[in-house]
């Protein structure tokens, strides 16, 4: 080989190199760019949380450069360093309304998930006909349902539910939440368990195993990454669900998003203390995002790969 082609293939190297740098910066740097404007948001909430009024309406965003941190926020909930142990009024309400949203959350998404997890399957492995529609029109009409404006089922609910005795109870909320959620659940878990061969479960009953057997041991455990998947984001629309709690509650069963909005007053918002309600409504859905973050990458990528 002569010098002029070893320079030729160096120089060729070096523009596949530099041209591979060149697209991973500016991958990484679009990726970076749009986590900070994702991450942004809870930054602002955070710092306001620690902000006088003056602060928050100048619109000081580095503590210890642009102002002084106060617990001043947390301090009105009782949850700050100094009145973390001490009896608080407004902690115990805190608490109250905490529970009630882990509790309606916990249980819509848990109920949503498995009866919608059971509709898909069935839709997915069975032909179905009811009149004029199949399985694909039965599909589309569960996620029709979500068309629906819930201001449309505010009147027809909150009469249905002073007829069973259900407002402002806990039960009432998580039947709502259940079936708000459950139209999404079955479009997510059809895909899921439409992209599982049925030739695995027909292995399995060959070698003796029920319909229900071959559903639990074969197909559940290979469409659990897209269950949980589901069920966190059953979890994410239930918590944060504020039009019904706020209608349908009033003393017992409020939720945390109704006591959020709560906090606002003839003298105006008390934006330091909405922040810090607001982030510790949020921390525990990013707590457990964190934790399951394995199961939402294989939940969002099932199906691509058969």
């Amino acid at each position: 080989m002569t010098d002029a082609a070893i320079f030729r293939d160096s120089d060729t190297d070096r523009a596949h190199r530099a041209q591979w740098w060149t697209g991973r910066i500016f991958i990484y740097g679009a990726l970076s760019l749009w986590a900070l404007i994702c991450l942004f948001p809870i930054y602002w909430t955070i710092t306001t949380s620690l902000k006088e009024a003056p602060n928050v309406m100048q619109g000081n965003l580095i503590p210890w450069v642009d102002f002084q941190p106060s617990w001043k926020g947390w301090r009105s909930l009782g949850l700050s360093p100094d009145t973390i142990l001490t009896e608080s009024t407004v902690r115990a309400e805190f608490m109250k309304r905490f529970i009630n949203s882990v509790i309606t959350a916990l249980a819509s998404s848990t109920l949503a998930v498995v009866l919608g997890s059971l509709a898909a399957y069935g839709l997915s492995r069975f032909s179905y006909r009811f009149g004029f529609m199949r399985n694909s029109d039965i599909s589309f009409f569960f996620l029709s349902q979500l068309i629906l404006p819930p201001v449309v089922l505010a009147l027809p609910m909150l009469v249905l539910y002073r007829e069973v005795d259900l407002l402002d109870t806990r039960i009432g909320l998580i039947l709502l939440y259940t079936l708000s959620v459950l139209p999404i659940v079955i479009w997510i878990m059809r895909d899921q368990f439409a992209g599982i061969p049925t030739e695995l479960e027909e292995a399995a009953l060959v070698d003796g195993l029920s319909i229900w057997g071959a559903f639990l041991t074969i197909v559940l455990p290979i469409a659990l990454p897209g269950m949980v998947a589901a069920f966190i984001l059953s979890l994410v629309l239930t918590w944060n669900e504020y039009f019904f709690a706020a209608l349908l509650t009033s003393t017992h069963a409020n939720t945390l998003p109704v006591m959020v909005a709560s906090q606002t007053g003839s003298q105006g918002i008390a934006w330091w203390a909405m922040a810090a309600l607001s982030f510790a409504a949020i921390l525990p859905l990013i707590v457990i995002g964190v934790i399951l973050e394995r199961f939402i990458i294989k939940g969002m990528a099932a199906g691509a790969v058969k």
